[in-house]
């Protein structure tokens, strides 16, 4: 026979010259050196090395044309591939709209671990900060890129198939659009992968017939049929196929009683072919790359050949949500509003991990902007973003379904109250089967495999715990006007001895609050679009409910209200709630971003309001420039709050003075430095006032404790105080500085103090004061102690401003030597109460009582009130 191949080897050569039918003997312990036979017999104990290292091949011409010509196939096939997956549809794209995919891809997070109970409840029970940390320690651990799904493992196995598991709308479908492009461009697998074809279920579900493998391929893609069968033939060990949507795959008994399916061009039902082609009965050299959610995982598993590695989309880290927000508006000062805006609502930042949502946010505050309106008014409540959602789903994840939309979302209603009820996320099977009918092909529904011992345990949960919330709520709404009263009135039963604090039961107020925005005009027109109907006297039975409570509930629940009627978001009816409210009172409260976004709304509906007071934990400045356009609505404001840091604390007190808006008859800030040190600022129309508090007697100036001091200036003299430099003054502890500051305020004209005692420096530094502060018309000096003769004789000899009054008042001792001093003092009858006055007339002397009994003195410490 004419010679077909002619090979060599860097080791011992050996050669040789054969035809189709191949024979290779060696002795034992000897290598052969020799290419891939295909179609030949071999028998004994023969290894082979494919591409051996150090053997060239020699090809005849005809095999490298076939080379050359698959080659070219490939190249434009990544061309076309690239053209196609450039370009993104999106769900309101109109004919021949689109976005480019670089403009929208964000790598989400992708784990490849199981997680247990435990983990799993961690995940869908927390928001906010807490589940960014949360995702974080997940990204720490497990996290995975695209380019490292095919990689060896820590035990050397490289994966023949990989599962992309991932809730509806976490983005399995985009992340397989970004491999192909990324592929196409030579920016992944480029090594790994000749070619990648990506076979999507909901069209295959369209083929009819019977068809072979390169068949249901070239209707997926731009080859022809023959063009695919080259390509396979050249190098099936490089070829990766991507079967997206594995749970949209019509499966009939007919892939289980039909004979196995071995050759690409052997032709079977469209999705017997694509279940062979799973198992590994045809090409099992190549690669496969499954995306499917969690409730056909495990059907998956079964089906697919090994080895197997199980991954997870979970979504968008905090990063990767910045990221997307920046990447859809391509503007610095848009994307800060937006994710600024919604970073504050916890449920809906926690809400944007899940890729479909953060669109739907995106999209809707863009239409904002476009249309020149405020952010805030464009994302108008959390309930309104999860109607959206579930019409998304609706629309686009739920093909074929085996019920109607409405007994579908009343059946998901159903589980979750059931679950709210039991206070479980973790939902068991038996349940779930009990009351959805299709669990497995519902989008709402996660499916969780874990190990119990010796078995496997299936369970099921929502998305999130606020999807449960929301699920419970929709169910309530739509109930007949007589089974919703009973179930809402058993839903907020108190136990009696409760306390009036409790919120009973806590879990439910998100469950309220989403059943007030499913009352909203639009989102209920949303509803009704899907069959669900909300019957007007629930409606009614609702918001008679909250005016009630409004008028006759504490103050600590104050803003759960302001949160329902915010998601109620119907103003004619919110200024009428809070009309009957007339003030907000809210005590002992960590105020939230959201609970800002609510007071401000709320106020914003109303004219006039009578008083504000927010007893809280702690508010920034910050959280204060949220609600401050609404503060002049109110006749009094009084906020206590407690800074985290003197500093934040003197960042609020400069944002307080700096805005001329407060129009308020009295507006009182009380705030609580880290050192215990409080300022009181009071704001009004007549006079203005600080007040500095140290009760823990620290503050040493000259001697003598100055345990508070208040300065008295008109309403104008607040943009001239320095925050910063009255707390370096406060920590230094200096008389000169102390001098300088008080010097320094142009229009202060009352300052009152109290001190543990008069001494004579303190006498001379109060009249350094006098002399320095023109504006001074008035100075109160209140000693807790006595007023030392030493310290009276400097006030008797001194000259006064005739136009400022100074009065000083505590204790003086009348014995004529050995002259009383401490505190222990005070019960002795030679001491008394006196009061000097030191003006334009000249120095003069009152008694105001002539002694105090030791228990008013005791009573005086332990409450801490004034003794005189």
């Amino acid at each position: 026979m004419d010679p077909f191949y002619k090979f060599r080897s860097n080791n011992d050569i050996s050669t040789s010259h054969s035809g189709p039918n191949v024979s290779a003997a060696a002795q034992s312990g000897s290598h052969i050196t020799a290419p891939v036979l295909t179609n030949n017999t071999i028998t004994g104990n023969v290894h082979i090395i494919h591409n051996a290292p150090g053997c060239t091949l020699y090809l005849p011409p005809s095999e490298e044309t076939q080379t050359s010509a698959s080659r070219s196939v490939i190249l434009n096939y990544k061309k076309l591939i690239c053209t196609e997956y450039q370009c993104v549809t999106e769900y309101n794209s109109r004919p021949g709209e689109h976005v480019l995919l670089s403009e929208r891809y964000t790598q989400p997070l992708i784990i490849q671990k199981h997680r247990d109970p435990k983990e799993r409840e961690e995940e869908i029970c927390s928001s906010g900060e807490s589940f960014q940390q949360v995702l974080r320690s997940r990204s720490s651990d497990d996290s995975v890129h695209l380019n490292s799904l095919f990689d060896r493992d820590s035990r050397g196995i490289s994966p023949s198939a990989v599962i992309l598991q991932g809730n509806s709308g976490n983005g399995k479908s985009f992340t397989v659009q970004k491999i192909m492009m990324d592929w196409a461009s030579g920016d992944l697998y480029k090594e790994r992968f000749d070619i990648v074809f990506h076979l999507k279920c909901k069209e295959i579900n369209r083929i009819s017939g019977k068809k072979s493998l390169v068949e249901i391929l070239s209707y997926s893609c731009s080859l022809t049929s023959d063009q695919i069968s080259q390509v396979l033939q050249h190098s099936p060990e490089k070829v990766l196929f991507i079967i997206d949507g594995f749970d949209e795959l019509r499966l009939t008994q007919d892939i289980y009683g039909m004979s196995p399916n071995t050759d690409p061009l052997q032709k079977a039902p469209p999705e017997v072919v694509l279940c062979d082609l799973l198992r590994g009965r045809i090409l099992p050299e190549s690669f496969l790359l499954v995306t499917s959610r969690s409730t056909f995982t495990d059907t998956l598993s079964k089906l697919l050949k090994g080895p197997q590695r199980f991954s997870e989309i979970m979504g968008f880290s905090e990063k990767g949500v910045e990221e997307y927000f920046q990447k859809f508006f391509q503007n610095e000062e848009l994307f800060g509003k937006a994710y600024t805006f919604v970073k504050t609502n916890e449920t809906l930042i926690t809400a944007c991990s899940i890729p479909v949502i953060c669109w739907i946010i995106c999209t809707t505050i863009k239409e904002r902007f476009k249309s020149g309106a405020d952010v805030t008014s464009g994302l108008e409540t959390t309930t309104s973003i999860y109607v959206d959602f579930v019409s998304t789903l609706l629309e686009h994840h739920c093909q074929g379904l085996s019920q109607s939309v409405p007994t579908l979302l009343r059946s998901l209603g159903q589980l979750a109250e059931r679950g709210m009820l039991e206070q479980q996320v973790l939902l068991d099977e038996k349940t779930v089967y009990k009351t959805v009918s299709d669990p497995a092909g519902n989008p709402f529904l996660c499916k969780l495999l874990f190990k119990r011992t010796i078995r496997q345990e299936t369970m099921f949960s929502f998305m999130h715990l606020s999807f449960q919330e929301f699920f419970t709520a929709l169910y309530y709404v739509i109930l007949d006007e007589e089974e919703f009263q009973r179930k809402f009135t058993q839903l907020f039963s108190i136990d009696k001895n409760s306390s009036e604090y409790d919120i009973s039961p806590p879990r439910f107020e998100a469950v309220v609050q989403f059943a007030f925005g499913l009352l909203n005009k639009d989102v209920r027109r949303t509803l009704e679009k899907h069959g669900l109907f909300i019957h007007p006297k629930t409606q009614a039975h609702l918001k008679e409910w909250i005016l009630e409570e409004l008028q006759n509930d504490s103050s600590c629940k104050v803003f759960f209200y302001l949160h329902c009627l915010y998601e109620l978001h119907e103003e004619d009816f919110v200024k009428e709630a809070m009309e009957a409210r007339k003030s907000i009172c809210a005590y002992g409260v960590v105020m939230r971003r959201t609970d800002c976004w609510a007071l401000l709304y709320c106020s914003q509906c109303c004219q006039c309001m009578e008083q504000l007071t927010l007893v809280l934990f702690r508010l920034s400045s910050e959280k204060f420039l949220m609600i401050l356009p609404v503060l002049h609505k109110f006749k009094i404001v009084s906020l206590n709050v407690e800074g985290s840091s003197d500093s934040e604390t003197i960042d609020l007190m400069c944002t307080l003075t700096r805005e001329q808006t407060l129009s308020s008859h009295r507006f009182d800030v009380r705030h609580l430095f880290e050192t215990y040190l409080s300022i009181h600022l009071s704001i009004s129309e007549e006079l203005s006032s600080i007040c500095i508090d140290h009760p823990r007697c620290e503050n040493l100036v000259l001697g003598a404790y100055l345990r508070s001091l208040s300065l008295a200036f008109p309403k104008a003299g607040l943009i001239d105080i320095d925050w910063t430099r009255l707390s370096q003054t406060i920590h230094r502890r200096d008389s000169d500085a102390w001098l300088s500051f008080l010097c320094s305020f142009s229009k202060l004209e009352k300052i009152e103090m109290t001190v543990d005692c008069l001494s004579k420096v303190l006498s001379v530094w109060i009249l350094q004061i006098i002399q320095n502060c023109s504006s001074l018309t008035e100075l109160k000096v209140n000693a807790e102690m006595f007023l030392l003769e030493e310290g009276i004789e400097i006030l008797q000899s001194s000259l006064t401003r005739p136009a400022c009054i100074m009065t000083f008042q505590g204790f003086m001792c009348n014995k004529q030597s050995q002259k009383c001093t401490q505190w222990e003092d005070f019960s002795r009858s030679c001491n008394q109460v006196v009061k000097i006055h030191l003006n334009s007339q000249g120095f003069s002397m009152e008694t105001l009582q002539k002694s105090l009994s030791w228990n008013y003195i005791s009573h005086c410490l332990i409450t801490g009130r004034k003794l005189l």
